[in-house]
């Protein structure tokens, strides 16, 4: 099979004239039978990469994915676009497992989706043992990796059955957010073959990022002021705890905004009416704990808003990237305090062993969350480019991506550095911290003296005691314990929450440890020494709001204050958008399907500026393939040409 026929299956099924960068040396490797393992952005197209090889080999491919949720938007995209795809997993009764199966073992079907919790069912690998399966595709493997963001031990099965296959397909695996050292585990685990790795890059330029330290109250505040500012978008807002997600949606439906709520406390039938209506443009903004979101491939969300700090890194870019999939100017904004970072450690503690886990697995699986939480504050705390952080920390050159001079790119991604002063500031022009929205404060003096106090203390207490102490506290446990007769008491006269933040950045950089467990007691790190260097030097963040009314500063306004559909439409063009907008939604509701899966905002965008006159020129708009012209083109170019 040569390349040019995966252009000619994606351009019928997908209506793309072209690969996006890194799908074509991807599919040529499935193609060629050989592994693969593929790391892209969410919204870059790893679907693709093994959908396009899956339609064309023959038999059936598998795609072992995670979520109920991904499989259904997934395979009902799959189907509209006239791709034979199927899916097993909870959802479905043994009965109906049973008929999909023996519909794929004839060869009615081209992709079909499995649950890794599926795969040791017997019917499934009797399925195995006699059809034709000439690829598995494995996506979100990050979720192999016990280093990753969202390990789940039931993916270590995977290897394990693959391992067993008597005819073993080519292996393929995808992922949005994988450092070098998850790459690697997933490598491991699954058992790649020299397989062929492409990372295409982690930058998502059409994002804005801002980061903003603010109260319980002003995070509620800056919530419903960004909701009411920007009703017209589709947004989500990621909340840490059901309690806060209730609490966060009450305040929006108390003024009178029409929000959904998503977390694994309601019913599935609530559950699942949410998402239905988010997906579908019923709901405008959907208030969520993390279990929403994986594999919900919802193009048009414009903003992502966390109203907790994640645990990682890994999560936040994965949480933060479902905004903006078509390519749009869309905004990332994290809110954060102290009282997250607590949060964070507390589920960590929580963490409870897994029959597939010993406890040394289980505490190292602790000890990598720890880790990934350290990161994540760093970048909460950092002064430098928030996209520039982002990228260094997944092992990208941050400077040549985002066009600085070689001396710009630091130091960011090691999170011990996020507040270090060196080289000069970079800037993106697009985030937050490039645009002012945050001045450097030197804590250097209050870094030093925190470590003098922390000495003095011999690490036998925790952060709270330290600040009281530095701040000259006059509580029940200074008297008890006579910390008022140390040295460093009431030494420091500055707001207990910059003492606090200060005590995390040097954690951060490994000058201090802050243990594990239910009370958590900082020491030394064993970077402790470099403190009392001279060269030393730490900067931090000046406490910034974020601005509510902020919109994507490429992002063209409507007349009525709406956010454009695209980038430097006219008004003529902007009101064809929206009238095909709603075509779309209508035309969705009939066929059963979310609005997105009919066309992307960006394929309305070109229909609406390129005006197409008959089937042959709408055929020639990216996003249009030859299924969805015969079904949606008829209407489409009547609302066109009206």
């Amino acid at each position: 099979m040569e390349l040019s026929d995966a252009a000619t299956v994606l351009r019928q099924y997908f209506g793309y004239d072209a690969f996006r960068p890194g799908q074509e040396p991807l599919v040529k490797a499935i193609l060629e039978g050989r592994d693969c393992l593929g790391v892209m952005p969410t919204g870059a197209g790893k679907s693709l990469c093994y959908q396009v090889p899956g339609i064309m080999l023959p038999g059936c491919a598998v795609v072992v994915s995670p979520l109920v949720s991904l499989m259904g938007d997934q395979v009902r995209a799959l189907v509209d676009a006239g791709v034979r795809a199927d899916f097993i997993n909870s959802s479905l009764t043994p009965s109906q497992q049973g008929q999909v199966l023996y519909r794929a073992s004839r060869g009615e079907c081209d992709l079909l989706y499995i649950a890794p919790e599926r795969l040791f069912d017997p019917r499934i690998l009797d399925f195995f043992e006699h059809a034709q399966v000439p690829l598995i595709a494995v996506d979100e493997a990050h979720c192999v990796s016990q280093w990753g963001q969202d390990f789940r031990p039931a993916y270590l099965a995977v290897g394990e059955f693959i391992a067993q296959l008597k005819r073993r397909p080519v292996l393929a695996a995808f992922t949005a957010t994988a450092t070098e050292q998850v790459r690697d585990d997933i490598v491991r685990l699954l058992g790649l073959r020299d397989p062929e790795v492409v990372v295409t890059g982690f930058d998502r330029p059409n994002l804005h990022f801002a980061v903003s330290q603010a109260t319980q109250k002003k995070k509620a505040q800056f919530v419903l002021d960004y909701v009411r500012k920007h009703k017209s978008q589709s947004g989500i807002v990621y909340c840490s705890t059901r309690k806060e997600v209730e609490r966060v949606h009450q305040i929006l439906l108390d003024a009178d905004l029409r929000a959904g709520r998503y977390h694994a406390g309601l019913p599935m039938a609530e559950r699942s009416q949410a998402q239905a209506d988010f997906v579908n443009d019923e709901l405008a903004v959907l208030v969520a704990t993390n279990a929403f979101g994986m594999g919900i491939d919802k193009s048009n969300v414009r903003y992502v808003i966390h109203h907790n700090m994640p645990g990682s890194i890994e999560a936040y870019y994965q949480e933060a990237g479902r905004a903006g999939r078509d390519g749009e100017p869309s905004e990332c904004v994290l809110l954060w305090n102290d009282k997250d970072i607590g949060t964070c450690r507390f589920f960590i503690e929580q963490e409870t062993e897994n029959e597939r886990l010993s406890a040394e697995g289980t505490e190292l699986v602790r000890a990598s969350r720890r880790r990934l939480l350290g990161a994540m504050i760093g970048y909460c705390l950092t002064t430098e480019c928030l996209r520039a952080h982002i990228l260094s920390y997944f092992g990208e050159d941050a400077g040549s991506v985002l066009g600085l001079a070689a001396g710009d790119a630091g130091n960011a991604g090691n999170a011990g550095d996020a507040g270090d002063a060196g080289g000069q500031p970079r800037s993106c022009d697009n985030c937050s911290n490039c645009e002012g929205d945050v001045d450097a404060v030197d804590v250097t003096q209050e870094a030093r003296a925190v470590m003098r106090c922390v000495q003095e203390l011999r690490g036998r207490y925790g952060k709270g005691v330290v600040v009281d102490v530095l701040r000259g506290a006059k509580n029940d446990n200074i008297r008890r314990f006579e910390l008022d007769k140390c040295a460093t008491y009431n030494t420091l006269d500055v707001p207990a929450s910059l003492l606090k933040e200060v005590i995390e950045l040097l954690a951060c950089g490994d000058y201090l440890l802050i243990t594990e467990g239910r009370f958590p007691l900082v020491g030394f790190g064993p970077r402790f020494r470099e403190v009392a260097s001279p060269d030393f030097s730490l900067r931090m963040r000046a406490h910034v709001v974020a601005r509510p009314d902020r919109t994507p500063k490429f992002a063209g306004m409507g007349s009525k204050g709406k956010l454009k559909g695209a980038i430097g439409l006219d008004e003529m063009d902007a009101e064809l958008f929206e009238r095909l907008r709603d075509l779309r939604k209508s035309l969705a509701a009939e066929a059963g399907v979310p609005p997105y899966v009919v066309f992307s905002d960006a394929t309305l965008r070109s229909l609406a500026q390129r005006r197409p006159k008959n089937a042959g020129q709408m055929l020639e708009v990216s996003g249009v393939g030859q299924k969805k012209l015969e079904r949606y083109g008829k209407d489409f170019l009547a609302e066109i040409n009206c």
